[in-house]
């Protein structure tokens, strides 16, 4: 029988980061602990600042009948002389009965001792309570707290439980609450529990108490407040994904309301004002012809008619906010952009300090200017490496950390440094993820560059190696980042070559084929490909990430491409041929050796598709892939291993020459399609 299923955890508010982040587990988790139970079945889940919410339309009111079956040892070995042994009784005592209730059955072409039990599903109710509390046990928010005198604990305490199967309530008590049929409105409509006469009265007393339990529905009320403000006042509201999931998650009757701030604050920069509004007051910064305004949108969960007040109290609160951000901005700019004192702060223990790490990555950029040849002057490349974390001392960057690099730009141009120094300055840590934003330029593209193989090389020089998912210097992300640079810049990098002749500037001993393995496992990682494309470059002995990039993209496309794997047969087998021929040796091809039409029409296309030059290694793949037919009909018409031992090597020569040109971009028998 199926019945309706209402569970409610009332807690203290919910904080909303930690609640996001587990936010895509609490469902499964859910799911995972009724499949225990033999309960499965379909459910929505909803959540407020103060509720967790399972909610089943048709819930299983028991579980089913079920069969267990039990099989024994071999007759021959239960029985010895008719009697029984220890194997047989030891069996009839772990299916809970008499030897004589025991039976027969056959196992594996075996006659073997055996027992059914039918076991009879339980009620819902009795298993309810144990459901759940294995369920709310299971969730990880990080940080839990205790209250009272209660030994376990949660995220926030819990102050009341609702469960009921067709309006009934489940008793139940966990973390010595005791499940009743009541629930809590908003705190403004009512402090104290509300009676409830079943789900359909639990869903409109929260409607009517100013809850609106469906977290989409809460967003899409946010959004059609957003635009209605945009429309009323010719203003466009910036939405930050993150911040709007943060507050949904906090609010249970949200309603947007446009607050000000006096306009001697936008003297800052408009990073430091949004910033601001964002990390500490949950603000929306406002915009106008895409120039920041002195308005914001606060999302306030109040219960009122008159948001006046709201909107005022906002405004009294951001505006001390603001006030700090200007004195610390104007004394930054009486104290001048200076990496005095830098040389006190500790990068990372045996990598001395802030400023030994300047030191460092002004080599490597040196080393890559010179290696690219950009169109830039070598003057800007030291002058930004000089001052990139100067504003690591800055009072705005003590306060708002996120803003480094940023800051650097503003103070630079302010101190009547280039446009190229402070840009440099700005993007000196891009990308910062796989959706962020490049570098602009070359020369902040070198500069970016720079900082992260200084970080990359010097922590392996100590050997702070990232095991599993532990990165604390996010050297995984850096690699990354290296790799999108190379790629859109067209920087020529080899993680062999280069990497060993940077590596001499690093005090400690770095194993270098550990980072190679490092950078090649991100490079697995970062293009969203079938591995074993990716393994076929790598085995070509390709290390130079920006020729690697192009090769995995052009071998990917010819992969994907109609009748790829007919070719790959045929390829394959020309990889089977040449195993044993050292391709690093100098292969030549006698044509005064080849007798058979197919062997000499192979070697003429063979030459005519290597002597040209291509614009791409997918055309220069397609043309050596191109060689299909040729070899066919030399697989089919000519003997490769004859007894003439001039004239086998001269066809394995042949066939091995055309391996050895594909090789120069990927082992194709390395692909599996």
């Amino acid at each position: 029988m199926l019945k309706p299923l209402l569970i409610e955890i009332g807690v203290e508010e919910l904080p909303a980061v930690p609640l996001l982040k587990e936010l895509k587990n609490i469902e499964t988790k859910y799911a995972k602990v009724l499949e225990e139970y033999a309960l499965l079945g379909e459910f929505e889940f909803y959540y407020t600042p103060r509720r967790l919410v399972m909610w089943h339309r048709n819930f299983k009111t028991a579980q089913e009948d079920s069969v267990e079956e039990f099989f024994g040892a071999p007759l021959a070995v239960a029985y010895k002389d008719g009697k029984p042994t220890k194997a047989a009784e030891g069996f009839a005592r772990k299916c809970g009965v008499r030897l004589e209730e025991l039976s027969t059955a056959e196992k594996g072409g075996k006659e073997v001792l055996y027992y059914k039990k039918d076991i009879q599903g339980r009620p819902s109710t009795e298993l309810l309570p144990a459901i759940i509390e294995k369920w709310l046990k299971s969730l990880d928010f990080g940080k839990s707290m205790r209250w009272g005198s209660l030994r376990e604990s949660f995220i926030r305490p819990i102050r009341w439980i609702n469960v009921l199967l067709d309006d009934t309530v489940v008793p139940m008590k966990l973390y010595e609450v005791a499940s009743a049929k009541t629930t809590k409105l908003h705190r403004i409509a009512s402090f104290d529990p509300v009676a409830i006469e079943g789900a359909k009265d639990y869903f409109v007393k929260l409607k009517n108490g100013g809850v609106t339990l469906y977290q989409d529905e809460r967003r899409q009320k946010i959004f059609d407040d957003f635009k209605a403000i945009e429309t009323t006042n010719g203003v466009q509201i910036e939405i930050d994904d993150d911040l709007m999931d943060e507050v949904v998650a906090i609010t249970e009757n949200p309603t947007a309301l446009l607050g000000s701030f006096d306009e001697e604050f936008l003297e800052l920069p408009p990073e430091v004002i949004i910033t601001s509004m964002k990390e500490h007051q949950r603000y929306f910064p406002v915009f106008k012809d895409a120039k920041l305004m002195n308005k914001f949108v606060v999302v306030s969960n109040a219960l009122t008619d008159d948001f006046s007040e709201v909107i005022a109290g906002n405004e009294r609160v951001l505006r001390p906010r603001l006030a700090d951000g200007l004195f610390f901005w104007e004394n930054d700019l009486k104290n001048g952009l200076s990496t005095e004192g830098l040389e006190k702060v500790a990068f990372f223990k045996g990598l001395g300090s802030v400023a030994d790490k300047i030191v460092r990555e002004t080599k490597i950029a040196e080393v890559l200017f010179d290696k690219y040849g950009i169109d830039a002057q070598k003057e800007d490349l030291l002058r930004a490496m000089s001052l990139a974390k100067a504003d690591l001392m800055s009072e705005m960057v003590y306060e708002f950390t996120e803003l480094q690099g940023i800051m650097g730009y503003y103070y630079a141009l302010k101190a009547g440094e280039s446009e190229a120094v402070a840009l440099a300055i700005k993007e000196q840590y891009l990308p910062e993820g796989e959706e962020s934003e490049l570098p602009s330029t070359p020369l902040s593209a070198i500069v970016a560059m720079s900082m992260k193989l200084d970080t990359l090389l010097a922590l392996f020089s100590i050997d702070q190696i990232p095991t599993g998912s532990r990165d604390p210097f996010a050297l995984r992300r850096a690699v990354n980042g290296i790799i999108r640079i190379v790629n859109e810049y067209g920087f020529t990098f080899d993680i062999v070559k280069d990497i060993k002749e940077l590596a001499k500037n690093y005090e400690g001993e770095i194993d270098l084929e550990k980072l190679e393995n490092f950078i090649l496992e991100r490079v697995k990682r970062f293009y969203k490909v079938n591995p074993s494309i990716i393994e076929a470059v790598l085995a070509s002995g390709e290390r130079e990430l920006l020729a690697m990039g192009k090769k995995i993209e052009a071998l990917n496309a010819l992969v994907n491409s109609e009748g790829f794997d007919e070719v790959s047969s045929t390829f394959k087998r020309v990889a089977n041929i040449t195993k044993d021929i050292d391709l690093s040796q100098n292969l030549t091809v006698d044509e005064a050796l080849l007798q058979d039409d197919a062997e000499k029409e192979l070697y003429s296309a063979y030459k005519a598709v290597s002597s040209k030059s291509y614009n791409s290694y997918e055309e220069e793949l397609d043309a050596l892939l191109g060689l299909k037919p040729q070899l066919d009909t030399f697989f089919d018409s000519v003997m490769v291993n004859v007894e003439d031992e001039a004239l086998k090597n001269n066809r394995k020569a042949l066939v091995a020459s055309i391996y050895k040109s594909i090789l120069n971009i990927a082992d194709i028998k390395e692909v599996s399609i």
